[in-house]
């Protein structure tokens, strides 16, 4: 049995996007008109790449704050809120309540900066498998030096991978990602 809080990688799975779709439904129905589009993002949305298994759910809204009427849906559908000075741009919920996660979701204004830039790295992964061992062999060595610590060595772990993914989003970005 994995260690609590640790952070296990598993290879690609085949169900990830089913699991999205279903929860997207559920998010959608939760949301309603609210939710401008609902995107799986992260690692479980690029084919062949190895994650954590927990599916990361962009959803995109016309106007982010006040934060309130996107997050009342969410949580009866059992999200938690996690409070961080990203909210005023990319809140952030998961569910369960206690690690390990199933499912993660990040709130964002259509349009906006965030939206872009995780869809363009998405993308960009999907069409560049060189780019996507790359960034997996990067998680492979991050995740043995800070996957066993509880939640600052999870936050270690997203830190210390902003040094491989910030670069991509750039060239991404640069090259006209996010694709239609």
């Amino acid at each position: 049995m994995p260690l609590q809080d640790s952070i296990i990688l598993s290879p690609y799975d085949p169900a990830w996007p089913g699991s999205f779709e279903a929860e997207a439904k559920r998010i959608g129905t939760a949301l309603g008109s609210a939710a401008v589009r609902i995107d799986h993002v992260g690692s479980t949305a690029v084919p062949g790449l190895a994650a954590k298994p927990v599916i990361d759910i962009q959803v995109s809204v016309r106007v982010l704050h006040p934060l309130e009427p996107h997050l009342s849906p969410l949580v009866a559908l059992g999200y938690r809120h996690v409070p961080h000075p990203d909210d005023a741009t990319y809140p952030f919920l998961h569910r369960p309540s206690a690690w390990p996660h199933s499912h993660h979701i990040h709130l964002c204004e259509a349009g906006g900066k965030e939206e872009r830039r995780h869809l363009a790295f998405r993308d960009f992964l999907r069409e560049h498998p060189e780019e996507t061992a790359a960034y997996a062999d990067v998680k492979l060595r991050l995740a043995l030096e800070f996957g066993s610590g509880g939640f600052e060595s999870r936050n270690a772990y997203v830190e210390a991978k902003s040094v491989f993914i910030d670069p991509i989003v750039e060239r991404a970005l640069a090259l006209g990602y996010p694709r239609a």
